[in-house]
């Protein structure tokens, strides 16, 4: 998949791996959370949650992916 296509918000959610490693990024985000209570996991996941929803910076797009985390429930 061309990576210019995959980053226009056009394209809309990305519901397929974009990573090179994904077990790695998967293991970096296990890590952020190693020696942490849940209080402060819970913290920390509020944080990178808004966070990487202002890199994405379209609405709609947000709405996707708050409704795909809804159905995996």
């Amino acid at each position: 998949m061309n990576a210019a296509v995959a980053m226009t918000p056009a394209s809309g959610l990305a519901r397929e791996s974009r990573f090179a490693d994904p077990d790695a990024a998967f293991r970096l985000l296990a890590k952020a959370h190693r020696d942490l209570d849940e209080r402060e996991s819970a913290a920390l996941n509020a944080r990178l949650v808004l966070i990487l929803a202002n890199h994405i910076g379209d609405e709609r797009v947000l709405r996707e992916a708050v409704a795909l985390a809804h159905e995996a429930r």
